[in-house]
């Protein structure tokens, strides 16, 4: 059964730049440069059936490419940190393609996604970072900002079972008009 996701890759020279906010984060364990990606729509555990659903149904999407940029670093936590990111600035074209996939989802009778959307990269999950070491990470690394890339394509990641930050293998990649 695979565990599936939608999302946009990170150019090597970006995952680069990311990379350079590892490390002074106590608790925190890093993701590695090679999967970092922008979560479109997280699936999950599906039998082979609807997987080839899914991906017969992204194939219908025909989107423009979206320029991406990533300005400013945040964390995801209710009362304790569990990780942090980097912000993608939202934009139309990015909403717009978030939105046609949730609900291609919905019509494929797929659990539709409860939280709100918020466009980043996962840096790092935090086993045992409090807010104090968060808020000092993130004061220290302050007014972060790339430059920005276009992509291209959108891909059908699959990830095994795991608390996250890869493996992720790419199984179908679906271009985005230039």
């Amino acid at each position: 059964m695979p565990r599936l996701f939608t999302g946009l890759e990170i150019p090597a020279q970006t995952g680069l730049m990311l990379s350079m906010l590892r490390g002074g984060l106590r608790g925190a364990r890093w993701i590695d440069p090679e999967y970092y990606h922008i979560t479109l729509r997280f699936i999950g555990d599906i039998d082979d059936r609807t997987a080839d659903e899914v991906a017969e149904a992204l194939d219908k999407i025909r989107r423009s490419a979206i320029t991406i940029h990533l300005d400013g670093l945040g964390s995801f936590g209710n009362g304790k940190p569990h990780a942090v990111w980097a912000r993608v600035e939202p934009n139309a074209e990015l909403r717009e393609l978030q939105a046609e996939q949730e609900r291609i989802f919905q019509r494929l009778h797929l659990p539709p996604d409860r939280r709100k959307y918020i466009p980043h990269v996962t840096l790092a999950r935090c086993r045992t970072s409090t807010n104090e070491d968060v808020a000092k990470w993130l004061a220290e690394r302050g007014g972060f900002e790339a430059a920005p890339f276009v992509a291209g394509r959108f891909v059908l990641f699959s990830a095994k079972a795991s608390v996250g930050g890869g493996p992720y293998l790419v199984e179908e990649a679906y271009p985005l008009a230039a």
